[in-house]
């Protein structure tokens, strides 16, 4: 009696996780779905669709490892130097945090 009360109770509190998983994946989807009807703006025909197929398949941007924005920032901080260059770095490699 106990093991099926055990297994009754653990199915109750496991539903409700089970169930919001498929809930969230769609509500990212609609917000894709939406933030690209936005960007197709005028288009029509088969220049709309390309680019809804083409918006809705890609995949979000990596983030920049801190190694790539040290690469970026010294790329950009030529002909900088002393001060001004530290100044630079320091505000260059606080973005996008």
């Amino acid at each position: 009696m106990k093991k099926l009360l055990i297994a009754i109770t653990s199915f109750a509190l496991a539903t409700p996780l089970l169930l919001a998983t498929p809930a969230m994946a769609q509500n990212t989807q609609q917000n894709k779905m939406s933030a690209c009807n936005k960007d197709a703006g005028d288009k029509k025909g088969d220049e709309r669709k390309a680019f809804m197929k083409e918006c809705l398949s890609n995949k979000p941007a990596k983030p920049a490892t801190q190694q790539d924005k040290m690469k970026q920032c010294n790329a950009d901080a030529t002909g900088k130097k002393g001060d001004e260059r530290k100044a630079f770095m320091s505000s260059c490699l606080k973005k996008d945090k």
